[in-house]
């Protein structure tokens, strides 16, 4: 089963999104967006880059291998 995109009111007129794993972990969370509009863009933003997006340690410790 796929995550879940999760958009909710964060007072007034913002909207933020989180996606969920499977088990209702949270992965992330959006910034907050002025309109409902601009939270979906962001969702469809985050479908189409995050499948082809590159891994970079910034980390302090090992390179991880992915």
């Amino acid at each position: 089963m796929a995550g879940i995109f999760e958009i909710a009111a964060a007072g007034d007129n913002s909207y933020f999104f989180r996606l969920t794993a499977p088990d209702g972990t949270v992965v992330a969370v959006s910034p907050l967006f002025s309109t409902l509009q601009g939270a979906a863009a962001g969702i469809t933003a985050v479908r189409e880059h995050a499948a082809t997006g590159h891994v970079v340690d910034r980390s302090a410790g090992k390179p991880v291998r992915i």
